[in-house]
């Protein structure tokens, strides 16, 4: 007789901890019984959307899962055969720190690397970020890039992000640059 409240305890423990399994290894939305279980599922911009979560109405739109935020992949290339800058777009109001994305064919990186540089309307520099190949740069197909840029406040409403060739030899003949007009929001 003592024996079955055990087996009870057994196969309840094994049902608990069947359950908090599931709860955790599960990834499809049908099994998404709690809140939780899908911030933790939400992993891009995309997946975020499709589960429901808040976009703002930004440009790029931007979608909030709990404490995660996810920006929408906007692909409208501006460039040139060399550089194709994706974020942020041209004239685009902006502010720190700023996410700066793109590509770039892989003779305008130098170990896998090139500046880029924020200017205000006054010519003035306000920052400077590296901006690092995302997949091998040693290529002369376009290579994705991607750099987060902290800047002051400016004296300007206006300036110019700067993409530069990495030239290590300073030869005037190696140095290329593409620029990009934004604001600044305030």
């Amino acid at each position: 007789m003592a024996r079955i409240p055990f087996l009870i305890l057994i196969i309840a423990l094994v049902i608990a901890a069947a359950g908090v399994w599931f709860l955790n290894q599960c990834e499809d939305d049908w099994c998404f019984l709690f809140e939780w279980q899908k911030v933790r599922a939400a992993d891009s911009f995309e997946r975020c959307a499709a589960l429901g979560f808040p976009m703002m109405e930004s440009y790029p739109r931007q979608c909030r899962a709990g404490a995660k935020s996810f920006v929408e992949t906007v692909s409208i290339p501006q460039g040139n055969d060399k550089i194709r800058v994706t974020m942020p777009v041209a004239n685009a109001a902006i502010a720190s720190p700023l996410v700066i994305s793109g590509e770039a064919r892989g003779a305008w990186y130098f170990e896998a690397s090139f500046p880029i540089r924020l200017y205000d309307a006054n010519k003035e520099e306000l920052a400077v970020a590296v901006a690092q190949a995302k997949g091998e740069w040693m290529t002369t197909d376009f290579v994705p890039f991607e750099v987060i840029m902290n800047f002051p406040d400016p004296a300007t409403e206006t300036g110019t992000l700067v993409f530069e060739k990495d030239n290590p030899s300073g030869l005037p003949e190696y140095a290329d640059s593409f620029s990009v007009p934004v604001r600044f929001f305030k």
